[in-house]
């Protein structure tokens, strides 16, 4: 039987004045499925990309489309054999589908029970549901990719970002070195999430700053903003070392470069190891601002300008 909830979404790809604030059905989980009330869903980039449209030629999608792959949130019912959770657990997911329509940015979300893991009990909802997307970005990326390990040096290019943010945290909870690039008015923060150097991209080559910490060149960089700052990091390679990005496919990479683009997909058990991490204090959910779900737009414009510290999130 179809209920109702409040939900930002759009009819149509466009601009993010596009997207309207209402109430929408939704039904009772099916077979493995679980009803989630969302308590928080965090706000990245590519959620405003999929409003304008940019990836639907490669996300197949069905209108109206709520926006939104993050969430924290309270299993309020079961489908048939759902048990991994019972009602009333604390949970939290990457809940990308295979196809875009129903997204987080909702008071309901109705999801595979396999997509969940457990929030971690020594943070707040809002904290949780920064966590998903971001975290996971940067752990395939890191860990899973890029096979970082101890004693090796990573350069995060966009180290201030949201996955940047959690990106400095994975490499040093790997006991790895931590070169960070943003602005300076950033530096601060980075060092306060661990970096152990930290590298302004404007008026100067990053390559040549990088080179002059670490004279023998870094082992992994993990890109996330492409562009000048990454063209000019490629000379801080070693000649085995490897380029990981989320925003460069390939474009304008030697060949010989050993180069991994990533496109995060939903993993329980790697929340499930974030979840211990965070648990144990070696990771920190740094919320640079919170909105209403009648303010998705406004967050979503924020999001977008790919200025924003750490991480904002939508509290429904």
């Amino acid at each position: 039987m179809a209920e109702q909830m409040k939900a930002a979404f759009y009819r149509e790809f466009g601009e993010l004045n596009k997207l309207e604030n209402g109430t929408l059905n939704y039904e009772t989980p099916k077979e493995g499925e679980v009803l989630v009330r969302v308590k928080a869903a965090g706000v990245n980039p590519v959620d405003a990309a999929i409003v304008h449209g940019y990836l639907k030629g490669r996300l197949p999608h069905n209108f109206p489309v709520i926006p939104g792959w993050d969430l924290s949130g309270i299993i309020e019912d079961r489908g048939f054999s759902a048990r991994r959770f019972e009602v009333g657990d604390e949970v939290y997911a990457y809940a990308r589908r295979p196809f875009v329509q129903w997204g987080t940015f909702a008071e309901y979300i109705v999801i595979p029970e396999s997509y969940l893991s457990r929030k971690p009990s020594n943070i707040s909802f809002t904290e949780a549901g920064a966590i998903p997307l971001v975290g996971l970005t940067a752990y395939q990326s890191l860990y899973d990719a890029g096979n970082l390990h101890e004693g090796q040096t990573v350069l995060i290019l966009g180290a201030s970002g949201g996955v940047g943010s959690f990106g400095i945290q994975l490499a040093k909870a790997q006991n790895a070195k931590v070169i960070g690039v943003a602005s300076e008015k950033n530096h601060d923060y980075m060092r306060e999430l661990g970096a152990d150097e930290v590298v302004d991209y404007h008026n100067r080559d990053v390559g040549k700053a990088v080179l002059d910490i670490e004279s023998e060149g870094v082992d992994l960089i993990f890109d996330c903003t492409s562009g000048e700052t990454l063209q000019q990091s490629l000379s801080t390679l070693k000649e085995d070392g490897k380029l990981v990005s989320i925003r460069n496919h390939g474009e304008n990479i030697d060949s010989n470069i050993d180069f991994q683009y990533v496109f995060v997909e939903p993993n329980s058990s790697e929340l499930d190891h974030m979840c211990e991490l965070v648990e144990t204090g070696k990771l920190e959910v740094p919320i640079t601002k919170t909105y209403s779900l009648d303010e998705a737009a406004e967050a979503l414009k924020q999001i977008e300008k790919l200025h924003t510290r750490g991480k904002i999130v939508i509290v429904p």
